[in-house]
């Protein structure tokens, strides 16, 4: 059985509303995010092949890869947003049914019909669907931890603003505060920083940190391979199969870079890559 997604006006996207139960593994019931041999296709052609993926509690993730290496896919077969062919994944050892509320999704820009009639603060208010229904009003508590996410972002000066009159960045970071008004203990972003200034970048950054600090877990589609080692701890390196996941020190390397990118970078460009910036 499927069901519509709960974002109003999100374009149509099925979720599957059941997941399959996952047997015992303290590997598992200690990760935040565990996936095990999912494989997901579009049209009956395999995008990507049996990947197993684990994602520490209190750790920023980045996947990374060349285009059309599965990166997104990867977040929306863990979400069930599409049909996995094979494979499993929990969060905090339970399946994705029983973990939902525990996850926040941030979707790429382009999924989102951004001339729906709503503003910045219903958005907003869309991460306390769970505690208010579809039907609930919003007020006291509710309208108060709104306003703090908003904050946090820097955008309470546009609660009352359509979405869609906003700039690219400030929409990605009024869904980062619907994320936070969630309160969720692990947050899925697909490519937050395309299209966004450095100053909104930075804004985001410092943000994701603040909530892995906090004990959250962040995983995050990312395409700037130059700024990963300043951003991120882990990294999860792919081209439609896993190449490469760990801490940046130990799979952020020369050679699983070959391996996801081929020749499209330079060796000199690679040594570069795994300094942090100063």
């Amino acid at each position: 059985m499927f069901r519509s997604m709960e974002n109003p006006f999100a374009k149509p996207i099925l979720v599957a509303s059941e997941g399959e139960p996952v047997a015992p593994d303290p590997a598992i019931d200690e990760a935040a995010l565990t996936v095990r041999g999912l494989t997901v296709a579009y049209g009956g052609s395999p995008v990507i092949f049996s990947i197993d993926m684990t994602a520490p509690q209190g750790t920023m993730t980045a996947i990374v890869g060349p285009n059309g290496a599965g990166k997104s896919t990867l977040l929306k077969g863990v979400l069930g947003l599409v049909p996995a062919l094979s494979g499993k994944a929990a969060v905090f050892g339970a399946p994705l049914a029983a973990a939902r509320h525990r996850i926040a999704y941030v979707p790429q820009r382009a999924g989102i019909d951004w001339d729906f009639p709503v503003r910045v603060a219903d958005v907003v208010a869309m991460g306390l669907y769970r505690e208010l229904g579809l039907l609930g009003r919003v007020s006291g508590q509710r309208r108060a931890k709104i306003v703090s996410a908003l904050e946090r972002v820097g955008m309470a000066a546009f609660a009352d603003r359509q979405i869609g009159q906003l700039s690219g960045g400030q929409q990605q970071r009024v869904f980062l505060a619907r994320a936070l008004a969630q309160d969720a203990d692990l947050i899925l972003l697909d490519e937050p920083f395309a299209g966004v200034d450095a100053a909104t970048e930075k804004a985001i950054v410092n943000v994701l940190r603040e909530l892995r600090d906090a004990g959250k877990t962040v995983v995050v589609v990312h395409h700037d391979l130059t700024t990963v080692a300043e951003y991120f701890d882990r990294v999860f390196v792919i081209n439609t199969r896993k190449i490469a996941e760990g801490s940046v020190a130990e799979a952020f390397t020369a050679d699983a870079l070959h391996a996801a990118y081929g020749g499209r970078l330079a060796s000199a460009q690679l040594s570069e890559l795994r300094a942090p910036a100063a």
